[in-house]
C-alpha cells in the first residue's frame, strides 16, 4: 500500500498513539461513569437502610424480660381499667441490676415528642385519693401522675415508646431530637410511685399513648413472653 504523501513513519506513530489515548480516555469515562453510577446506588441502599426499622431492644442494656407475670403487660392492677400497659424491670428480675440513676436507653431508632425535667410528686395522702380515683380508668392527667417523669420516642412504624418512673432525662434531651437505638434517653427512677422502689416502666404502644392498643394486649402472659422474645431479638 502507498505510503500516505507527505507522511513519514514517525506521522503513524504519533496517530497510533493519538488513537490509543482516545481509546483509553473513552475507556476511563466510562468507568468513571459506571463508578458514579454504584456510588449512586450505594447511596440509595445506604438511605433505604437508614429508613428501615432495625427492630427493638430492650431499654436497660443486658436485661431480660421480666420472669414474674405482674410484670409484663396485661397484667392486672386494681387500678387504670385493671391492666398493666407494659414491662416493669424491679431489682431482682430484670438480670440485670435495677437501680436509681442507672441509664435508660432508646429501644429503638425514632423521634423524640416527650421530654419531662421535673416532676412534682403528690402527698402520701393525695397519692392515695389519687389511686382511689383511677379505679375505674384515668384521664390523661391522672396517668401522667402515675406514670411520674417520662420520656416518650416516636418510630417510623408508627408505634409510640414511653419511659416512666424515671429519676431525670438525659441532659440535653429535647423534642423534636432524632435518636437511634441504644442513645440514652434518661436515669431509672422512682417518680410516681409514692416513694416505692426504683423500677422503669417500659411501655410500647401501637399509636399514640393511652389512645391505642399496647403491645400484645389481650394476651396471657406466656403468650406475652413468647412473642416478646422475638420482638425484642432475645432468641
Amino acid at each position: 500500500m502507498e505510503r500516505a504523501r507527505g507522511w513519514k513513519p514517525g506521522h503513524y506513530l504519533l496517530l497510533a498513539l493519538a488513537l490509543y489515548a482516545l481509546v483509553v480516555t473513552l475507556a476511563f469515562s466510562a468507568r468513571g461513569r459506571q463508578v458514579a453510577h454504584l456510588k449512586e446506588e450505594a447511596g440509595a441502599l445506604r438511605a433505604q437502610l437508614e429508613r428501615a426499622p432495625e427492630g427493638y431492644r430492650l431499654p436497660l442494656p443486658g436485661a431480660c424480660l421480666p420472669e414474674r407475670a405482674e410484670n409484663l403487660p396485661g397484667a392486672p392492677r386494681p387500678y387504670r381499667k385493671g391492666v398493666s400497659a407494659g414491662f416493669v424491670f424491679l431489682p431482682g428480675d430484670a438480670c440485670v441490676p435495677v437501680a436509681a440513676g442507672m441509664g435508660v436507653v432508646a429501644a429503638a431508632t425514632g423521634e423524640v415528642v416527650r421530654v419531662e425535667s421535673d416532676y412534682q410528686e403528690p402527698a402520701p395522702e393525695a397519692f392515695r385519693a389519687l389511686l382511689e380515683r383511677v379505679k375505674e380508668g384515668a384521664g390523661p392527667e391522672e396517668m401522667d401522675l402515675l406514670k411520674g417523669l417520662e420520656v416518650w420516642v416516636r418510630h417510623p412504624d408508627g408505634r409510640t415508646t414511653v419511659y416512666a418512673h424515671l429519676k431525670a432525662p438525659y441532659p440535653g434531651l429535647r423534642v423534636g431530637q432524632k435518636v437511634r437505638r441504644g442513645d440514652p434517653l434518661g436515669y431509672l427512677g422512682n417518680t410516681g410511685l409514692g416513694g416505692g422502689v426504683p423500677r422503669l416502666l417500659f411501655e410500647v404502644w401501637e399509636g399514640e399513648p393511652e389512645r391505642s392498643p399496647f403491645l400484645f394486649q389481650g394476651l396471657g402472659p406466656e403468650e406475652v413472653r413468647a412473642k416478646a422474645q422475638a420482638f425484642f431479638g432475645l432468641e
